[in-house]
């Protein structure tokens, strides 16, 4: 893929999170892409389970908002650093909603081929994100 290609590629990936289109989103992907998530179990195999994986995130988060903080490109290999940010109205995971907002700075680790995403590795700190929106308390030192 050019880079011009991926760069679209990406851009429309932010476009439909924005606009909650998750079978649009969903379709970006491979129909046998791999996705290693922390909030999806481990690792998820297929566009059908990614789509669910995705349904799930916008139920828990509905205003949730990922905007691009950079993308690094390397042949097919593609880095996104984005920032989400949304509040635990829809509760996630089987829990409750706590109303709570949260920020998650989040690394994205891309391998792209025939214009799709064949492959995603998320990288965040999810026990902070539980923390923030009041599912896990800490102690202070």
């Amino acid at each position: 893929m050019t880079r011009a290609a991926i760069e679209d590629l990406f851009a429309r990936w932010q476009q439909y999170v924005a606009a909650r289109d998750v079978s649009g989103f969903s379709a970006l992907y491979a129909e046998d892409a791999v996705v290693e998530s922390p909030t999806a179990g481990g690792t998820v195999r297929g566009r059908a389970k990614i789509e669910e994986v995705t349904r799930a995130w916008l139920a828990g988060f509905p205003d949730v908002a990922m905007p691009l903080d950079q993308l690094l490109i390397d042949g097919d290999r593609v880095a996104r650093i984005v920032e989400a940010h949304g509040t635990d109205t829809g509760g996630f995971l089987g829990l409750p909603p706590t109303g709570k907002p949260f920020r998650l700075p989040i690394v994205l680790l891309n391998s792209v081929r025939d214009g799709l995403i064949v492959y995603e590795r998320r990288v965040y700190d999810f026990t902070g994100m539980l923390v923030q929106i009041g599912v896990l308390k800490v102690t202070p030192i």
